[in-house]
């Protein structure tokens, strides 16, 4: 599902701890631009921030394969391929998407990563580590307190400002997910949900985005994701904002990461295939 004339529609793929809310100065910034605008919520998470504090339950039992059906679902629907813009985990969903044909160019930012990704940096297992330590929650939604995310999520921001974002936007998310995808997924001796054919050469254009200060999703996670796609001929770059957190979406400068996300899905309508990745 690749286009050779310039999309008209951005879908934008929350990530883990977040809904669609988390997308909201995206929005009116890329329809400003005369984009159409969808920010799909995962199943469960398309009801208010605060609700889904109330009772995170709701999304406790979701599934990736569920989750993956379902955005798909959403972007088959429409009349043309879109962009498709993912953080976090909702970066490796983007990677899923692209794997089944979905996309006319795709940009993961500080995105978690696919199978077979070995690299786990400290700093990520400090960052997962308040879920991790607490077994029971594979079986439950699981958050952070506000130290915690922003250890993980907002370590660039000021004590106050990192607390505006976490009243704000943080939600519990299903543990199992952290559990089964985090530093435990290599573990498994069977292929998982995140699985993707890294070979395939008919798939959409695939940017990394990486932010140098990142904790949960260092730049060599994504640097090393963006890697394994070495053997397809379809575009795989790499790029990296240095000392940007992964709150880098919504921190100060966030602008500067959404246009060069455009700007690159754009420039890639009308390019051949080039092995991967490349650095920029």
């Amino acid at each position: 599902m690749t286009s050779s004339s310039s999309p008209d529609t951005v879908v934008l793929i929350h990530g883990l701890w977040m809904t669609p809310r988390s997308w909201e100065h995206w929005v009116p910034y890329y329809e400003n631009k005369g984009l159409r605008v969808l920010t799909p919520a995962y199943p469960g998470f398309d009801i208010e921030v605060e609700a889904l504090r109330e009772n995170p339950d709701v999304i406790a039992d979701l599934t990736v394969d569920d989750t993956v059906d379902h955005l798909a679902g959403i972007i088959e629907s429409l009349p043309s391929p879109p962009i498709l813009i993912g953080h976090s985990f909702g970066g490796a969903l983007t990677q899923l998407l692209v794997d089944r044909g979905l996309g006319a160019a795709a940009v993961v930012i500080d995105s978690a990563p696919t199978e077979g990704v070995l690299v786990n940096p400290p700093s990520q297992l400090k960052s997962l580590f308040p879920i991790l330590k607490r077994p029971s929650s594979r079986h439950k939604a699981a958050g952070f307190t506000h130290e915690q995310f922003q250890y993980a999520f907002t370590n660039t921001l000021s004590d106050e400002d990192s607390r505006a974002a976490y009243d704000r936007y943080a939600i519990p998310a299903p543990g199992a997910w952290v559990w089964r995808y985090g530093v435990f997924a290599n573990l498994t001796p069977r292929h998982l949900e995140t699985a993707v054919d890294y070979s395939r050469d008919d798939r959409a254009p695939l940017l990394f985005i990486a932010g140098g200060a990142d904790h949960i999703m260092p730049p060599s996670v994504n640097r090393s994701n963006a890697r394994h796609y070495r053997k397809s001929s379809a575009v795989t770059d790499f790029h990296e904002f240095p000392g940007r957190s992964h709150w880098t979406c919504a921190e100060p400068g966030w602008e500067a990461v959404a246009d060069h996300a455009l700007t690159w899905a754009h420039s890639q309508l009308d390019e051949p295939t080039a092995s991967s990745p490349r650095q920029s």
